[in-house]
C-alpha cells in the first residue's frame, strides 16, 4: 500500500476501487449493527429490555452469541455492498461524463441507483438465501435441521441438494425491494451532500453526518411498502378451503391499498427505520474514512 512513489494509480486498480470501497465500509458497518440486530431479534421474542437480554446473552453465551450468523451477514456485504455501491460510481461517472462533468439531475441519479440496487440482489440473493436458511435453521426441530456450518457449507448445500438455480429462490420480490432501497439510499446521500455543501455551507464532518441519515431514512422510506408486501406474501396461511389471501405481490398490494390506504403500507415504519437507517449510515461513513486514508497513502 505504501508505494508513494506512483503518481496516480493505474490500471486494474481505478477500476476495482469503487467496488474494494463499497464492499468493506458494508462489511465494517454489518460489524457494528450485527450486536445491535441480535439484541433486537431477542427483544422481539421477548427477552426483556435490551439491558436485560445483553446481560443474560454476556452471562450464559458470552461475547460470540453477539456475532452469530457473522459469515453469513459479511458474505452478503461482500457480494450484494460491493456490487450495488462499486456499479452505482460507476454509472454515476458514466453519466456525469455524458452530462459534460455537470452534476446529475436527481432522476439520474435514481435510476442509477435502481440498477446498481438491481445488480447488487442479483449478485447477493445467494448469500442472502443462506443467511435467512442460518437463522430459520435454530427454530426447526432437530430431526429436520440442515445444520450448515457457515456461510459457505450452506451454498455448497444448497447446490448439491436443489441445483443452482436455487440459489435464487425467491429472488423477484428481494430483487425489487433492493431497487427501492438503493434508488433512495444512494440518490438522496448525492442529492444531500450536494445541497449540504454547496447550499448551507457545511463542513465535512456534518455533510457526512446530515447526509447520511437522510440516505438512511429515504432507504428505508423507499423500501418498507415492498417489504410490507413480501413480508405479507411470505407468511400468508390458506383459509378453510385451501385458498391463499392474495394470489402474487401486485394482488397483495392492490388489496392493501383498497383496505387501508397508502399508510398501511408503512405499518411500523419507526422500527424498521431503526433497523435499516443505522446500517446505510454507518456504511455512508465507513466510506468517507476509508477514502480518506487511500487519499494519504495516494491511492
Amino acid at each position: 500500500m505504501g508505494d508513494e512513489k506512483k503518481p496516480k494509480p493505474s490500471g486494474v486498480w481505478p477500476t476495482i476501487k469503487p467496488f474494494v470501497n463499497g464492499g468493506t465500509a458494508g462489511m465494517l458497518a454489518t460489524c457494528v449493527i450485527q450486536p445491535i440486530d441480535m439484541i433486537k431479534v431477542r427483544i422481539q421474542l421477548g427477552q426483556g429490555s435490551a439491558g436485560e437480554v445483553t446481560k443474560t446473552m454476556l452471562k450464559n453465551e458470552g461475547m460470540g452469541a453477539f456475532y452469530k450468523g457473522l459469515s453469513a451477514g459479511l458474505l452478503r456485504q461482500a457480494t450484494y455492498t460491493t456490487a450495488r455501491l462499486g456499479s452505482f460510481r460507476i454509472l454515476t461517472a458514466k453519466a456525469i461524463e455524458a452530462n459534460d462533468g455537470k452534476p446529475l439531475p436527481l432522476y439520474q441519479k435514481a435510476l442509477c441507483g435502481l440498477t446498481a440496487g438491481a445488480i447488487g440482489a442479483c449478485v447477493g440473493s445467494p448469500a442472502d438465501l443462506a443467511l435467512i436458511r442460518m437463522q430459520a435453521d435454530a427454530t426447526l426441530p432437530a430431526a429436520q435441521r440442515r445444520n450448515y456450518t457457515n456461510a459457505f457449507h450452506a451454498l455448497y448445500r444448497i447446490v448439491a441438494d436443489e441445483g443452482v438455480l436455487a440459489l435464487w429462490k425467491g429472488a423477484g420480490p428481494t430483487v425489487v425491494r433492493a431497487m427501492a432501497l438503493n434508488m433512495g439510499m444512494l440518490a438522496s446521500y448525492d442529492q444531500s451532500v450536494e445541497f449540504f455543501k454547496d447550499n448551507l455551507g457545511f463542513g465535512e464532518a456534518t455533510t457526512i453526518l446530515g447526509a447520511s441519515s437522510v440516505s438512511g431514512f429515504f432507504a428505508a422510506a423507499c423500501s418498507l411498502p415492498f417489504d410490507y408486501v413480501k413480508t405479507q406474501i411470505q407468511k400468508m396461511q390458506p383459509d378453510a378451503l385451501g385458498k391463499y389471501p392474495y394470489t402474487g405481490s401486485m394482488d397483495c398490494a392492490m388489496k392493501t391499498l383498497k383496505a387501508g390506504g397508502p399508510f398501511k403500507f408503512y405499518t411500523g415504519f419507526p422500527v424498521y427505520c431503526v433497523r435499516i437507517a443505522p446500517h446505510v449510515m454507518m456504511t455512508w461513513i465507513f466510506l468517507n474514512q476509508i477514502q480518506k486514508v487511500e487519499k494519504s497513502f495516494g491511492l
